[in-house]
């Protein structure tokens, strides 16, 4: 009987369970979405699907994430996780635990925003569907052809609580307070209408985080969102390999 291979541990769904599990999430922390669009690069050179993005990011190591996430002499706003060409004459800066090295950027190839809708959806539904659309903008000034990645975390637990500070703000499930899951379906499809067309690739991470003690995680559907986000590496890297 043929043993089948090991499924490899993807870095950024980890990362993301790791926002929520075991402690509170803070939605106005923005590092967090930082931080887990830096594990995507990690899991491009992986999978292993794009010679010249490993020769690039690993033997010349002249491409570089660069978590300042800022072109010099570029005035665009930061994008979560941006990826390109080093300035001449900088070094590389490599990290414990990292293949993809860190630098100053001249040009972006690929930029990644990440956005997390834990409760309170449809109040700010607008506000982030223009930011993703207005982030796409921000990669792409400049010149050049850049993949632009979404990656959308969307909360379907059946209630949960935000903090303003350490105030509790628990869903109820009346107007004004509903649940995650009685928002959930109507916020993605708005967000695929409205803000997926900008994007070369648009992930949606379903998950269900009550953001309550014991602060558990769970994916809808773990096996869907695992060949839906290797799937996108797929394709992210057979753009690497046409278009740079």
């Amino acid at each position: 009987m043929t043993k089948r291979p090991a499924q490899p541990e993807y870095r950024l769904p980890t990362e993301f369970r790791r926002l929520f599990e075991d402690k509170v999430y803070k939605h106005r922390d923005s590092s967090q979405g930082d931080f887990v669009a830096m594990h995507l690069y990690e899991d491009l050179i992986t999978v292993n699907r794009s010679p010249k993005l490993i020769e690039a990011a690993i033997t010349r190591k002249d491409r570089v994430l660069n978590v300042q996430n800022k072109r010099r002499g570029v005035a665009a706003r930061r994008g979560d996780g941006t990826f390109g060409e080093i300035i001449p004459g900088e070094t590389a800066i490599a990290d414990a635990g990292y293949l993809v090295a860190r630098g100053p950027l001249a040009t972006v190839e690929i930029g990644v925003e990440v956005k997390v809708l834990a409760k309170a959806m449809i109040k700010q539904i607008d506000r982030v569907i223009n930011d993703l659309r207005n982030q796409v903008v921000q990669f792409k000034r400049g010149g050049g052809h850049p993949i632009c990645i979404a990656v959308i975390g969307i909360n379907h637990a059946e209630s949960t609580v935000g903090y303003e500070g350490d105030r509790p703000f628990p869903t109820t499930g009346k107007q004004g307070f509903l649940h995650p899951f009685q928002e959930a379906l109507q916020a993605e499809r708005r967000l695929r209408a409205e803000a997926a067309p900008e994007f070369d690739e648009f992930l949606v991470l379903r998950f269900k985080a009550t953001n309550a003690p014991p602060y558990p995680f769970d994916w809808v559907d773990y096996k869907e969102t695992r060949l839906d986000y290797a799937a996108t590496l797929s394709r992210v890297s057979a753009r690497y390999q046409q278009r740079f």
